[in-house]
Protein backbone atom coordinates (compact mmCIF):
# COMPACT_ATOMS: atom_id res chain seq x y z
CA UNK A 1 0.00 0.00 0.00
CA UNK A 2 2.18 2.33 -1.37
CA UNK A 3 -0.65 4.45 -2.35
CA UNK A 4 -2.08 5.49 1.21
CA UNK A 5 0.61 7.33 2.70
CA UNK A 6 0.63 9.55 -0.57
CA UNK A 7 -3.12 9.51 -0.72
CA UNK A 8 -2.93 10.93 3.27
CA UNK A 9 -0.27 13.23 2.72
CA UNK A 10 -2.21 14.75 -0.70
CA UNK A 11 -5.88 14.94 1.51
CA UNK A 12 -3.63 16.92 4.33
CA UNK A 13 -2.14 19.28 2.24
CA UNK A 14 -5.51 19.38 1.13
CA UNK A 15 -7.18 20.27 3.95
CA UNK A 16 -4.81 22.79 4.63
CA UNK A 17 -5.39 24.57 1.43
CA UNK A 18 -9.19 24.55 2.20
CA UNK A 19 -8.45 25.79 5.97
CA UNK A 20 -6.21 28.72 4.38
CA UNK A 21 -8.50 29.74 1.79
CA UNK A 22 -11.34 29.87 4.14
CA UNK A 23 -8.95 32.17 6.48
CA UNK A 24 -8.63 33.84 3.36
CA UNK A 25 -12.21 34.51 2.68
CA UNK A 26 -12.95 35.67 6.31
CA UNK A 27 -10.09 38.13 6.13
CA UNK A 28 -11.42 39.89 2.32
CA UNK A 29 -15.39 39.29 4.21
CA UNK A 30 -13.81 41.20 7.44
CA UNK A 31 -12.16 43.36 5.17
CA UNK A 32 -14.67 44.10 2.88
CA UNK A 33 -17.03 44.91 6.16
CA UNK A 34 -14.58 47.17 7.31
CA UNK A 35 -14.49 49.50 4.12
CA UNK A 36 -17.91 49.88 3.95
CA UNK A 37 -18.12 50.33 7.40
CA UNK A 38 -15.33 52.82 6.59
CA UNK A 39 -17.05 54.82 3.71
CA UNK A 40 -20.47 54.81 5.41
CA UNK A 41 -18.42 56.88 7.88
CA UNK A 42 -16.94 58.93 5.22
CA UNK A 43 -20.05 59.74 3.83
CA UNK A 44 -21.75 60.92 7.22
CA UNK A 45 -18.83 63.27 7.69
CA UNK A 46 -19.22 64.64 4.41
CA UNK A 47 -23.10 64.99 5.15
CA UNK A 48 -22.46 67.00 8.51
CA UNK A 49 -19.03 69.21 6.88
CA UNK A 50 -22.22 70.16 4.39
CA UNK A 51 -25.03 71.04 7.30
CA UNK A 52 -21.95 72.50 9.52
CA UNK A 53 -21.05 74.70 6.30
CA UNK A 54 -24.68 75.76 6.30
CA UNK A 55 -25.00 76.95 9.39
CA UNK A 56 -21.66 79.14 9.31
CA UNK A 57 -22.62 80.84 6.74
CA UNK A 58 -26.23 81.44 8.07
CA UNK A 59 -24.37 82.44 11.35
CA UNK A 60 -21.81 84.77 9.46
CA UNK A 61 -25.09 86.63 8.01
CA UNK A 62 -26.91 86.69 11.22
CA UNK A 63 -23.53 88.26 12.68
CA UNK A 64 -22.65 90.48 9.93
CA UNK A 65 -26.58 91.66 10.45
CA UNK A 66 -25.71 92.54 14.25
CA UNK A 67 -22.76 94.65 13.46
CA UNK A 68 -23.99 96.78 10.93
CA UNK A 69 -27.35 97.44 13.32
CA UNK A 70 -24.74 98.22 15.88
CA UNK A 71 -22.58 100.74 13.72
CA UNK A 72 -26.40 102.03 13.29
CA UNK A 73 -27.21 102.93 16.86
CA UNK A 74 -23.69 104.16 17.36
CA UNK A 75 -24.14 106.78 15.02
CA UNK A 76 -27.46 107.56 16.11
CA UNK A 77 -26.28 107.82 19.55
CA UNK A 78 -23.83 109.78 18.27
CA UNK A 79 -26.37 112.09 16.57
CA UNK A 80 -28.72 112.47 19.47
CA UNK A 81 -25.50 113.38 21.83
CA UNK A 82 -24.77 116.14 19.49
CA UNK A 83 -28.23 117.15 19.73
CA UNK A 84 -28.67 117.07 23.05
CA UNK A 85 -25.61 118.90 23.62
CA UNK A 86 -26.59 121.44 20.81
CA UNK A 87 -29.73 122.06 22.79
CA UNK A 88 -28.23 122.25 26.37
CA UNK A 89 -26.02 125.15 24.81
CA UNK A 90 -28.64 127.06 23.45
CA UNK A 91 -30.76 127.22 26.81
CA UNK A 92 -27.56 128.05 28.73
CA UNK A 93 -26.88 124.05 30.05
Amino acid sequence: MADAPTLDGALSRLEAAIGGLEGAVETKIGTDQTVSGLQGQIQRLGEDRSRLAGELDSQKTYSNTLEDANREVSRRLVAAMESIRTVLEDHGG
